[in-house]
């Protein structure tokens, strides 16, 4: 299905009646509906749209998807509060590191310099575009605290190796499996290999709740931490809670250490819950229109398609990427958006940023940022909308080689 888009030109946003007549691909579209409308109605209905009993039940249900410990599963506001929480509660010292891929979104490098650690950005393999064990070891060192492993589009990568090389080395390891909602080794969920993991849930993922996010922590008392964390460092989190244990001056505070609020709530929830009974049909969807592009892009000369899965790996399909001739990327991708389909490449490397102050080259990030392009990949696409990716992503490539 196409889907509308504001055009800005140089004269500002166009009228909503040119809105109206311009429609593109888009590269993500959440898939929400009558289902999620009515979990919706019933929270209203209750009177509690706040932190309630469906954010608690949404953590079982993702717990039992995962298959651990619900105690160590907490909802929160973004995919980016877990991330920073999940670096905050490794109590980083002035000159520890924290090694991450350069190709990463830009919080998880945020959140290692606001908590004062130094991100230390490695290469990744230039066909998965996730880092290798070899790649992650070339950059440890005695300094190195923790290990931030982003699984790239939904592919697992070596987590496995990486996660039996940090242990052995008393490294965290910590999984952003925010691209990897349904993403297994060998029947194992992404996101259970390390110490702790944490997954986006906002409006372009396979699973959205508008907004939010969910972290796990093999640790139950760390995860109690990032519970209290997450609500200003309060000891309790509600004053009607405290009612119930204490009886006397239940307002009273108790601020165990600073924290921020961060906390999910039952509206966004509800939406999770619903979205999770749904994960399968929007895999299965996704995976059929992988299949589309893997056969239909097979024959155009130069470009190239990802790799196929390692046995016993499963994928959440959330990015399809695609690899030109050098040179002609960015040309591509405007011919794409003139004929009405939005691509994108995610993510722009992270140590070309200066604010991280990063010294040294990762020749392949660099080689394959120029080089690689996300078509649109989601659920509301039609076979019809695939096709017409395919012959003007065809016709775009074979105009400039």
């Amino acid at each position: 299905m196409l889907v509308g888009a504001p055009v800005v030109t140089a004269a500002g946003t166009r009228s909503a009646e040119h809105i109206r007549e311009w429609w593109m691909i888009s590269l993500f579209q959440p898939q929400v509906g009558e289902r999620e409308l009515a979990a919706i109605a019933d929270v209203i209905a209750s009177k509690w749209i706040g932190h309630g009993p469906r954010t608690t039940a949404f953590e079982a249900e993702f717990a039992e998807h995962l298959g651990v410990d619900p105690a160590g599963v907490v909802f929160l506001a973004s995919g980016s509060a877990s991330l920073y929480l999940a670096i905050e509660t490794l109590d980083l010292e002035p000159g520890d590191e924290v090694v991450l891929p350069s190709i990463s979104f830009i919080s998880a490098a945020n959140a290692i310099v606001s908590c004062g650690g130094r991100p230390v950005f490695c290469d990744v393999d230039p066909r998965t575009l996730n880092p290798n064990l070899e790649d992650i070891a070339s950059v440890v060192t005695t300094r190195t605290k923790a290990v931030v492993v982003l699984h790239y589009g939904g592919y697992p990568g070596d987590i496995e190796r990486i996660a039996i090389y940090c242990r052995e080395r008393g490294i965290e390891l910590i999984e952003d499996s925010a691209c990897s909602i349904a993403s297994t080794v060998d029947g194992k969920a992404c996101g259970t290999f390390g110490d702790s993991a944490i997954w986006s849930l906002d409006a372009m993922k396979v699973l959205t709740c508008g907004d939010g996010g969910m972290i796990r922590l093999r640790d139950l008392d760390r995860a109690h931490r990032v519970r209290r964390l997450a609500y200003h460092g309060l000891a309790q989190l509600s004053g009607f809670g405290g009612a119930l244990t204490s009886r006397r001056q239940w307002w009273k505070l108790d601020v165990v250490e600073p924290g921020r609020r961060v906390i999910g709530n039952d509206i966004t929830a509800a939406i999770g819950s619903v979205q999770l009974q749904r994960l399968g049909e929007f895999i299965e969807r996704r995976r059929q229109i992988v299949e589309i592009y893997d056969r239909e892009l097979a024959d155009i000369d130069g470009l190239r398609t990802p790799p196929s899965l390692p046995p016993g790996h499963g994928t959440s399909y959330y990015f399809y990427w695609v690899q030109l001739p050098d040179g002609i990327r960015d040309d591509v991708a405007a011919d794409l958006f003139t004929a009405g389909i939005y691509t994108t490449f995610r993510y722009e490397p992270l140590h070309k940023v200066p604010l991280y102050s990063f010294e040294g080259t990762l020749p392949n990030t660099e080689a394959l940022a120029s080089r690689t392009l996300c078509l649109p990949l989601h659920p509301g696409l039609d076979d019809a909308d695939v096709q017409t990716v395919v012959s003007q992503l065809r016709k775009a490539v074979e105009a400039r080689t």
